[in-house]
Order: C-alpha cells, then structure tokens, then sequence
C-alpha cells in the first residue's frame, strides 16, 4: 500500500499517519504549509482546493490507496461555511484524479451530521439522511457521488461517519477541552444540557477505525463510534471526578444552545462485525489521557 492521507496534521489525520507508518506502508500526507518529511512520512505541500494542484500532487504521489479527511474545520463555523462547497468540488478532484491514476481503494471522512437527527440509534443501512446544515448536506452530496462513481468505475471506496470524538489537540471550545482548562484552573464550568446523550470515541480509536476501514474491503457508509450512550453530564463528571473538582460543575445553569436531538448515537454492527474494529480505549483512560495532555500545555 502506498497510502495517501489529505488532512494528515489535523484532529484525527495526525494519529492515521502513525498508525499507518508503524504498520509499514508507505505514507505520503499532504499539507498546504511545508512540513519536513520526518520518521518515513513523505509530506507534500499541495492546496487541495487549487484543482491544478490536486492534479500535480496525485500525478506525483500515484497511491494506491486514498485517506481523505480534510475538510473546513473552523469551529462554530463550519456548519455555514462557504468552503462546504469548494471542498465538494476539491474531493471530487481528488477523487476524478485518484481513479484516472488507477488508484485502488478511497476512504473518506464523513459525519453523523448526515443523518436525520430524529431517532434513538443511527444505523448505515435504516436510519435515513436528511441533514440541516450545508456541513452535512455538502458530506452527504460528496458520499452519494463517490458511491455511484465507484460502482460506475468498480473503484473500492468506504465513507466513514464519524459521531463524537475527543481527546488531546481537540478545539478547545469543545465541551472535553472547555470543561478541562475550566476546572484545571478552578474556574466553575456549566452544563446546561447534561440530559443530552452522546456517542463519544477516544480520537486514537477514531484513527485507528479509519486505519482497520482503510485495510479492509468494507464498501459505502460506516459509522465511526463506540456504539455507547453516556450523558453529557457524566461526561463532565467524570472529568471533574480526574481533577477533582466536582464542586465547580454546575447543571442547567448557562445559557442554552440551539435546539439539539435528545439522543446521537451510532449502530456500530458495521464497524465490528464487517471491519473487525473494536475500540481500546475505555472512557476513564480517554479522559485521564486528555486531562494529562492539556495540564502538560498549561504547566500545571
């Protein structure tokens, strides 16, 4: 495998390039910055909504296999965002060129944003999409093109629905990371919706998934998750429970946000039983890991 993977410095990019190094393929990862090629991995300067340099860089790189996770990330603003569209168009790029070099096999990034937030379990092949945001719409557009190409071309390709992952280099105005530096600096942190239940998964469990989905020959949509339910509520408790500051958790206390679906969370029969992933970290770990990471940044 000669693995291309777009998005390789982000969230979750960072963790499926080691992973996919130590498994000992050859990584190449893309950067729209200059990266040095460190530990095996061949970076690639490219900005991959400049189409000319999509061509050049896969013209350069011929993979075998495509990991695509890049996309507008900028929080709060993503859902909104213009750049929805122009990255429709640069994955398809990125996907037209893929296949023109005989590329074998495309996972991308996709997200539960995609269903229709009206049920208790998401599941690939019952639970119908139906987003409201242009972030979701524009995924589930790109989704059902590289669905009918692949057929068209007889091009492997999978899509991966990622639901809630956390962990070290998160936004910081995420609800793990913002409740964290709340409470590592004894300031009060607030949790309007505790009653909201949520599928979260450990961000190196997350690149891993993607990693198992990549190396197998799963086809079309794959939820990416732990298939468990846990309040939001415990989520902060349970933070507060690592740092021990449960006295500075406050329920329904802060102004709310926009209107929200009770329950997200994700049938995982996909993942464990056709991929063969199961996820290695427990919730406690992923949280005492997180913690340890952002104490390190603050020097506390």
């Amino acid at each position: 495998m000669k693995v291309l993977v777009t998005g390789g410095r982000g969230f979750i990019g960072k963790h499926c390039v080691s992973l996919l190094m130590a498994k000992g393929y050859e990584v190449h990862a893309v950067s729209s910055t200059p990266q040095h090629s460190t530990s095996g991995v061949k970076w690639h300067q490219a900005n991959l909504l400049d189409l000319n340099q999509t061509r050049r860089l896969i013209r350069t790189v011929r993979p075998t296999h495509l990991l695509h996770l890049a996309w507008v990330t900028e929080h709060g603003n993503y859902w909104t965002s213009a750049k929805n569209l122009s990255w429709v168009q640069a994955s398809l790029e990125l996907i037209h060129q893929f296949t023109d070099s005989d590329g074998q096999r495309i996972v991308t990034a996709g997200t539960c944003a995609e269903y229709e937030w009206s049920y208790d379990i998401y599941s690939e092949s019952t639970t119908p999409c139906r987003p409201t945001s242009l972030y979701g719409t524009a995924k589930y557009s790109t989704q059902l093109i590289l669905e009918s190409w692949s057929k068209l071309k007889g091009l492997s390709s999978a899509w991966g629905r990622v639901f809630f992952a956390y962990g070290p280099g998160e936004n910081s105005f995420r609800i793990v990371p913002s409740v964290i530096h709340a409470l590592i600096h004894g300031k009060p942190t607030y949790c309007m919706h505790g009653e909201l239940l949520r599928d979260f998964l450990y961000v190196e469990d997350v690149a891993a998934a993607f990693v198992a989905l990549l190396e197998s020959e799963t086809q079309g949509p794959v939820n990416i998750a732990s298939g468990t339910a846990i309040s939001l509520k415990d989520m902060v408790y349970a933070i507060a429970d690592h740092i021990g500051r449960k006295d500075l958790v406050h329920l329904g206390s802060s102004l709310g946000r926009v209107k929200e679906p009770q329950k997200l969370v994700a049938d995982v029969s996909r993942l464990r039983n056709e991929v063969g992933f199961l996820p290695i970290f427990e919730l406690k770990k992923g949280i005492d890991l997180s913690v340890d990471f952002i104490r390190r940044q603050e020097g506390i």
